[in-house]
């Protein structure tokens, strides 16, 4: 779909997913990276498959000259130079508009380029703090928690990503590139998900409560929303109203079915059912036998039960249970990447399919490009702009 796109990603960790995302969608992505840049890190080869890879040292005069040749060609260019006073004049939106008024300039920066924390580096944890999201994880008498590993760069990439291409499509209609400025601490306010909806409506600020929710009840009573099975853990929650009517049926009548002991369930009516005045000791009576009646299911035993009786609910998977997922197989979603000597790379394929078909990795993490090679072949493939032959020498 982006096949006649070239970009250039010179990003750190904010902007490595955005690239990787473009070159899924068929855009000719060239990662650049500083000779002896370490590149064998897990996440590194994760984010960057499917791109090939330019080394280049842009903080030398010849590194410069070389990447500006190769921004004359290029249709987008990521980065993520933060603060603004270590980006120096390369990567400033100004210079970039002036010199390259058709590029899309992408940014991806802890804060964002403008305001009063634009100066400011942030690590993953402290982005995940300040875009609000570890406030709503942890258990409500403990300390805030971030979720599992390093996501504020995918919040970040996938925004970026977005940006990118909205702002190509300007540019196609218009012939004028824009510069896509990226917070990822607004990025992760997307993770969020309902909290604002609860200011919002509530006029209360929701707060982290461990394995249960709150703001379903006015008396204060909590929830239970990941419930331990017998083999992991799964999330279900006994909502009222139209959006757990079916849910709560189905589980009734899949407990009865199993000859489970329903308790206080047995005395509710499901389509009428309404938690928000019950008391916690009322909640606590209903949710016994549904915690009983859990534990004696795995989590695909759940899923398919759930599924089957079109209930919400869903196993919470592990790294292996992804890998071994039977959808994501039957949808071809893994691609084993050919590496040196006759090994291969397993890598998360291509996030869409087209016309049925999943877009193959054209290259693996890694895949090194000469940097004369490249504008030869960049400066007679792209037909919008034209240009003169330009020979240089590979930095590095």
């Amino acid at each position: 779909m982006l096949g006649v796109y070239r970009v250039i990603d010179c990003s750190g960790e904010l902007g490595w997913l955005a690239g990787r995302l473009l070159a899924d969608l068929g855009a000719d992505v060239v990662k650049i990276e500083a000779p002896g840049a370490a590149i064998a890190r897990a996440d590194w080869q994760a984010y960057n498959v499917n791109k090939r890879l330019l080394r280049l040292e842009i903080a030398t005069a010849h590194g410069q000259d070389a990447l500006e040749a190769l921004l004359d060609r290029a249709d987008i260019l990521i980065e993520s130079a933060s603060p603004p006073h270590l980006r120096g004049d390369l990567f400033d939106p100004s210079r970039i508009r002036q010199r390259h008024p058709r590029l899309v300039h992408v940014s991806a920066t802890p804060f964002g380029c403008e305001g009063p924390h634009a100066a400011w580096l942030a690590s993953d944890l402290e982005i995940m703090a300040a875009g609000g999201a570890m406030s709503l994880a942890g258990e409500s008498e403990g300390k805030p928690v971030r979720v599992s590993v390093p996501q504020a760069r995918a919040w970040a990439g996938t925004h970026a990503a977005a940006g990118a291409l909205i702002a190509l499509l300007h540019r196609d209609v218009s012939g004028h590139g824009q510069h896509v400025d990226v917070s990822a601490q607004a990025a992760v306010l997307a993770a969020l998900a309902h909290a604002p909806t609860f200011v919002d409506i509530n006029d209360k600020v929701p707060m982290r409560c461990g394995a249960f929710i709150t703001g379903r009840t006015i008396t204060g009573a909590r929830l239970r929303a990941f419930w331990p099975c017998a083999d992991g853990h799964i999330n279900f929650v006994l909502y009222g109203g139209p959006a757990g009517r079916r849910s709560n049926e189905q589980l009734v009548a899949w407990m009865r079915d199993a000859g489970a002991d329903l308790g206080t369930l047995a005395t509710i009516d499901c389509g009428d059912f309404d938690p928000k005045h019950l008391t916690q000791e009322e909640v606590d009576r209903l949710e016994a036998p549904v915690g009983r009646f859990f534990a004696t299911l795995t989590k695909r035993e759940f899923l398919e039960g759930a599924s089957a009786r079109e209930m919400l609910g869903y196993p919470v998977s592990t790294v292996g249970d992804v890998a071994a997922d039977p959808q994501l197989a039957a949808r071809a979603f893994w691609a084993d990447v050919p590496g040196e000597r006759g090994s291969s790379t397993r890598h998360c394929g291509a996030f869409l399919l087209v016309d049925g078909k999943r877009p193959a990795l054209r290259h693996a993490a890694g895949s090194p490009v000469a940097l004369v090679a490249l504008l030869e072949q960049w400066g007679s493939t792209l037909a919008r702009t034209r240009v003169e032959p330009i020979t240089a020498t590979e930095a590095g």
